[in-house]
């Protein structure tokens, strides 16, 4: 009996190493915390889109402790949460970079999502405490939202 637990026991260590090894290995060049085709998007929205219309700052509410007032241009939007709790994600060309060099991820819940929702090249405004988001990055956690298309 003691032989079984011991094999089960290996062979669970060894398939979990095996998988670590698969997760590790396997991994394209676009799957890293800020991936290339949005870091790629954010260059070029912040290069090539005319800056005649930008969204009107948006303050921090009073008593909202660390609070970031963020701006940019959308360089990528998730329209449809995959979590399923109908927020929208934005990824903003920002020079404040919250999130990256030069990005700033902006969490909408869906009481403050924009209709209709803007799209890439759009400039985005938004308030919010930070947060860690689902990938571990940081991003704001929008209270308050403006647009300009």
């Amino acid at each position: 009996m003691r032989w079984l637990v011991t094999t089960v026991l290996v062979v669970g260590v060894i398939a979990a190493a095996v998988a670590a090894a698969l997760v590790l290995f396997a991994r394209e060049r676009d799957q890293g915390l800020v991936p290339d085709r949005i870091q790629q998007a954010a260059r070029e929205a912040r290069d090539t889109t005319p800056s005649t219309s930008s969204a009107p700052p948006v303050a921090c509410p009073a008593g909202l402790s660390g609070c970031h007032e963020v701006s940019g241009r959308i360089a990528y939007v998730e329209a449809v949460d995959p979590d399923g709790d109908g927020d929208a994600h934005f990824v903003l060309a920002d020079p404040a970079s919250v999130t990256g060099p030069g990005i700033t991820v902006v969490d909408v819940r869906p009481s403050l999502r924009p209709q209709p929702l803007p799209g890439v090249g759009d400039s985005l405004s938004a308030a919010g405490a930070l947060a860690t988001g689902s990938y571990g990055q940081s991003q704001v956690e929008a209270v308050a939202v403006q647009v300009a298309r």
